[in-house]
């Protein structure tokens, strides 16, 4: 009997990298339409007159409303054929892009990063199942990997470019560029993705998905690792969302070099992440992420307590604050992956991914709370956050060692 990807028509590695090329950019796009929002905090607090918490509700809204999406999608998005599936979900974004950048209020706003958040949480996941459905599986990691690198990528080149036009044209202009370039890729995904629909040969489709939800849900062993994702998540994201405005407002740093500081961030993390896999491997998972909490610690108070300081000291203690502190996603990912059964793998990495979306919205919008907003817009109680962070990553540690591998 011939190999379920022997039939697909794949018939050439041409295709193939066409394949792979337009899965990175539709990810590319998407990933950078949620990381933009965060550095544009300053522009947006200027341009609506709003607080932190505000601010803070923008940002957790496309998480929150992603997480929610994604545990829905879990259960129907397995029954179309994955291209057709894709298509509708990133016209959806698309659209929801271009309502962020026709917004003439922050509710309007709100609400359109509502709508984009519904549609891009799904695609992710949607990206991931068309990789193992058609790429084979000795060249499947390299494929995901290019696909992943998406994020590093929209760190070193989206974000300055975006936040370029944005110091220069008005914030709308990033959106607008993101929806046009959506727009533009939609015809060429159509064209170049092939039919997707081995998956619904299977017999057991139905009723199984719902089952396998509930066996994620209620299997005892899956706990820690939520637990673990929903620390991991407040460890970072009470930070990060805050870190442009604070940056600007609390340690002087002129809007014009704030690209500098996701351009580095995002060029060594993009090689540290890999040595930081290969000494997971070698060392243990547990070993390395251990290792990479304590040493967040340091940064995590300097970056959350910066006064009015100089650019090098600015960029040193943010790039190694952005090392470590998503350094720490690759051993906890492959831990979390361990936990459970291979038969429900697909079913647990959604739900996974739902939690970490919620998980990372609620953790803005609880530092959006917390912070104090001073008539010259600079903060307080970033250190509280900045504790509250270091609390999380610490306890995350503790709650890792429960996690236990499934056989």
């Amino acid at each position: 009997m011939d190999h379920p990807h022997d039939s697909h028509p794949l018939h050439t590695i041409q295709k193939e990298r066409a394949i792979i090329f337009i899965l990175a950019a539709l990810q590319f796009l998407h990933i950078l339409d949620f990381v933009i929002m965060m550095p544009l905090g300053p522009v947006f607090m200027e341009s609506f007159k709003i607080n932190s918490a505000e601010f803070g509700l923008l940002v957790s809204a496309y998480s929150i409303s992603a997480g929610f999406f994604g545990f829905i999608g879990a259960l129907f998005l397995d029954k179309f054929d994955r291209k057709s599936g894709l298509l509708v979900l990133f016209t959806g974004f698309a659209l929801g892009t271009l309502l962020c950048a026709i917004a003439p209020s922050y509710y309007f706003l709100l609400v359109a990063r509502i709508v984009a958040g519904g549609f891009g949480g799904l695609l992710g996941a949607t990206v991931l199942s068309i990789i193992g459905d058609i790429i084979p599986v000795f060249r499947r990691g390299k494929a995901t990997g290019v696909v992943m690198s998406a994020f590093s990528v929209s760190s070193v080149v989206g974000i300055p470019i975006g936040l370029t036009l944005a110091n220069h044209y008005g914030w709308h202009f990033p959106f607008y560029s993101l929806a046009i370039a959506s727009f533009l890729l939609l015809p060429v995904a159509y064209f170049v993705l092939p039919p997707i629909r081995h998956h619904l040969e299977t017999t057991f489709q139905k009723q199984s998905q719902f089952k396998s939800l509930v066996e994620v849900l209620t299997t005892k062993n899956h706990f820690p690792a939520f637990g673990f994702m929903i620390l991991m998540m407040f460890g970072g994201f009470t930070i990060i969302p805050f870190l442009s405005p604070y940056l600007v407002f609390n340690a002087g740093l002129p809007n014009d070099d704030l690209p500098f500081v996701y351009f580095f961030g995002g060029l060594f993390t993009f090689f540290t992440s890999r040595y930081i896999g290969i000494l997971s491997d070698r060392y243990g998972k547990f070993n390395v992420y251990k290792i990479l909490s304590l040493m967040a610690v340091v940064p995590i108070v300097i970056v959350t307590t910066l006064t009015k300081t100089s650019l090098p000291v600015i960029l040193t203690v943010t790039t190694v604050f952005m090392i470590v502190v998503s350094g720490r996603m690759v051993p906890a990912l492959a831990m979390v992956t361990s936990a459970v059964q291979p038969r429900i793998r697909g079913s647990f990495m959604s739900v996974n991914s739902a939690i970490q979306q919620i998980a990372s919205g609620a953790a803005s919008f609880l530092a959006g709370a917390i912070l104090v907003e001073n008539p010259d817009q600079s903060f307080n109680n970033y250190d509280l956050v900045g504790m509250i962070s270091v609390v999380c990553i610490l306890s995350s540690v503790i709650v890792a060692k429960k996690i236990k591998i499934a056989g």
